[in-house]
This record gives structure tokens, sequence and C-alpha cells, in this order.
């Protein structure tokens, strides 16, 4: 099913700075998710972004989601989508297991893909996607936000004028879901098998900004434990047997030499929800926020140099304001979104590789496989 408002066609060519980018949402939900909670907001504060088409599971959510966000032209079959001819750049935001489908026929249709993070349920699923963007010569994006946080570009600006000197470790904690409660859409993340967990997501996104700022990891062991197996389901107190780790601890060396650690967990009744400190031969660097997720909750940047205790630094506002047209939504979880949008937009057009697109999102999973492999077998493994 499909209603249609028309739209012309935009020319993506790296010349025309000034062309609208028409979008395309797979997996729109009116009444929450992160369609609707991050990326709607997003685009819509964006000039050079504009939302042309919906599709949701049925023909009755579609509706409903056009109707609430004021986009004629919705379908409850993908491929209507990514073939419509004003579609330029497809948004992929359904559950983890269904993304290889969907990604897959939106490069088939050659439309460039922001897809959220994990990209696949596991590496090989990764692989195949990236391995067909670059076959189809189109571009993409992943959701791995932190790396546009103004935060996270002050704590590599301090970096790089050496506030700490040489980095000579590096380490982060967090708790990514606390209690052994979760509500019924977030039921599938308790399935290893669906690629959605702790380990994927709590750990993926803290891991990739940890390795955008300080470098990948040259070899690391890891540990994971299962303490909590049985977890409720909320609207109905339905007991869900676990099978996706809630304890990961990784301990590795980065190519520059620095030592590196990471403990993520959930299902504890609380902790320190996230902190990430750098410790350099000169100074002291550390990075709160409410969650290991470092591209959705605002992060504070906390530094010192010499044995003083760190003190709360000012992100300058040169870097939050880079893209005016989203300063309304500081603070809220579409801004890091939204600057991974504007930031996208500027890579089409100008030919440039600012945003972590499938290839780097093949690298991180590739960590994520080495975690498991060194967990499973007590040995450390190359990364």
């Amino acid at each position: 099913m499909a209603t249609r408002v028309a739209s012309p066609r935009s020319d993506i060519s790296p010349s025309n700075a000034e062309s609208t980018l028409g979008v395309g949402i797979i997996g729109v939900n009116p009444d929450r998710g992160w369609a609707a909670t991050a990326h709607i907001p997003a685009l819509r504060a964006l000039p050079n972004y504009q939302i042309r088409a919906l599709s949701a599971h049925s023909a009755e959510s579609a509706r409903a989601a056009g109707e609430a966000f004021g986009v004629g032209a919705v379908f409850s079959d993908h491929e209507n989508l990514v073939n419509q001819p004003d579609i330029d750049v497809v948004a992929v935001t359904v559950k983890v297991p269904h993304h290889r489908e969907l990604v897959s026929a939106a490069l088939a249709a050659g439309k460039a893909v922001y897809c959220e993070w994990p990209l696949g349920r596991d590496l090989d699923e990764a692989r195949a996607m990236a391995a067909l963007a670059a076959e189809q010569g189109v571009r993409t994006a992943v959701g791995l936000q932190g790396r546009q946080s103004p935060a996270i570009e002050f704590v590599q600006q301090l970096l790089g004028d050496g506030y700490v000197g040489e980095v000579l470790s590096t380490t982060m904690i967090g708790v990514s879901v606390p209690g052994d409660v979760v509500v019924q859409a977030n039921a599938y993340m308790l399935d290893n098998a669906n690629g959605a967990n702790l380990l994927t997501i709590g750990v993926g996104h803290s891991l990739d900004t940890l390795n955008y700022v300080l470098g990948e990891f040259a070899e690391l062991s890891a540990v994971s434990g299962l303490r909590r197996p049985l977890i409720t389901i909320e609207e109905t107190g339905e007991q869900i047997v676990k099978t996706a780790g809630d304890q990961i601890a990784v301990i590795g060396i980065l190519t520059s030499g620095a030592i590196a650690s990471i403990h993520m967990r959930e299902a504890v009744a609380g902790g320190t929800a996230f902190l990430w400190e750098i410790n350099g031969s000169e100074g002291t660097l550390r990075i709160t926020a409410d969650a290991p997720y470092p591209g959705i909750f605002p992060l504070t940047v906390w530094g010192a140099q010499g044995p003083d205790e760190p003190a709360e630094l000012t992100v300058p506002a040169t870097l939050r304001r880079r893209w005016p047209a989203l300063t309304s939504l500081e603070g809220a979880p579409a801004y890091n979104v939204g600057r991974t949008y504007a930031a996208f937009a500027a890579d089409i057009h100008n030919g440039t590789h600012t945003v972590p697109d499938f290839a780097d999102a093949v690298r991180r999973h590739e960590v994520i496989a080495a975690i498991e492999r060194s967990a499973a077998s007590g040995e450390r493994v190359k990364a």
C-alpha cells in the first residue's frame, strides 16, 4: 500500500552542495523507537534533508507513522520504498536481525544507506553488506555517532595539543542496563543469536569511541559471563532465559603501546554509569555520562595536568555549534545523530570520509569477534 506525495529527484553529485537529499526511513513506529526519537527530529532540523517516505511492518502502522510525522509516502513493503526515484538515502532503523535483508535491498537499488549499529548480527553479515556497498559504489554510514560528539572532538584536540603528554593507559567502565527487568520490545536482545546485546551495543559503541580517539587494539584478552540468566518482561511478568553475556571485560595493548581496559556490565543493581579515563605522562582526562553510549548521552569532560584531581572542562562553543541548525537538539538523543547526518551530507557533496561507513563497521565487528574468540578460548588474540 502507498499514498504518494510528489517530490523532485535530488542531485547528490559532489558538485551540487545545495541539493536536498531525499530520505526514506525503514522501521518507523509512531509511538516509540529510535527512528521517532532520533532520526526524524535530526532530519527535520537539517535544511538539506527531506523525509520523503516511511515504511513499517504493516499497512496500519505505516499509515499511523505517516500521519504522526506528516509524510505522505508510506509503505508496508520495504522494496517499494527503496525503489522510489526521489529517495537518495535509506535509513535502516529496525532490529538487528533484519538489517542485512533491508540494507541489501537498498544497496541493490543503488541508494546511499545509513544503517543503525550493529551493522549485522555478526562479522560475516557485516562483511557481506560492506562488500555489496563497495560493489555498488554507493555511500554508506553506520550509527556509531559517538564519533560526532563535540566532547569527543574536544578530547581529540586536547590529546593533540599534548594535554596529557604521552598516553600510557586508558580505562573504561559502564553499566548498560541496570536491574533484571526489560520491556517487551527489547526482549529479543536477551538472545545472543540476535546480535544485539551488551557486547555489540554497550561495549560496541564505547569501544568504537575509544578506538577512534586512541587507536586500535593490537592484541587483547577478554572474559565474559552470564551472571543473571533470568530476566523479567516488564509488561507481563514473564521470566525469559537470557543467553547473552551480562559481564564483559577486555584488557589489551593498543597499537600505540598504551594499555587499555574495558569492563561493561548489565543486570546489576547499579554502579558507575560511564567513566572513561585517559592517563598520560603529564596529565589525565576523564569523560563521564549517564550510560555507556557516547553518541546518545551528553558527555562531560574533566581534566588535570600533573597529579591534581580532574576539574570539569568546557567544550568550546565552536565545536558544539558546527551545525547551527541542530542547536535546539543539544543534549537530546537526536543531537549526535543529526551531526552524523550533517557530516554525511557534506561527505557526499565533497567526496570526503568523516562519518564511519560500512568498512569502519566491519573493523569494529572484527574487534568484537576477537573479544568473543578470546573469551571462549581463554587466550590472548590479535585484534
